[in-house]
């Protein structure tokens, strides 16, 4: 019995315990017990051009546009994940939690070898935004020599 005391008030020293770096990406979710939604509460997922035609490309190029946006919510925005249409298209996202009001980016990267004619792919961003998928799209006309 003293023996349990004794490991209980061990474990519940008052020293204080340090703040957690997690503690600053913290995500809101908007989502409550009853179904009601606080969406002013969400991250927004602003961008003015969701799609990007590379126009003329040589077939075997390497090809690439930045598409930047705009978190205009209230909350930190996190990209969870960015998923190409093809193996030929590879994305590059900002990893770390965009606050309002910052800008965050996407980079697409379109190799055209093997490939001719016109092209369109798709780009999806899964993020905590309201929806939280977003479709990016590139384009282009291959030309072979």
């Amino acid at each position: 019995m003293i023996c349990c005391i004794g490991v209980i008030i061990y474990s519940c020293n008052n020293k204080p315990k340090e703040e957690s770096k997690v503690e600053e990406f913290n995500i809101m979710n908007p989502n409550t017990a009853n179904g009601e939604a606080d969406m002013d509460a969400l991250p927004v997922f602003d961008i003015e051009n969701t799609e990007y035609n590379f126009g003329t490309v040589i077939q075997g190029e390497k090809v690439a546009h930045t598409f930047v946006f705009t978190n205009s919510g209230n909350s930190n925005l996190v990209i969870s994940n960015v998923k190409a249409s093809c193996g030929c298209t590879t994305p590059k996202w900002s990893k770390e939690p965009i606050k309002p009001g910052q800008k965050g980016t996407i980079e697409v990267v379109f190799d055209s070898a093997g490939r001719s004619g016109e092209q369109a792919k798709t780009v999806k961003v899964y993020c905590n935004t309201q929806p939280n998928v977003i479709e990016l799209r590139i384009r282009c006309q291959i030309e072979t020599n």
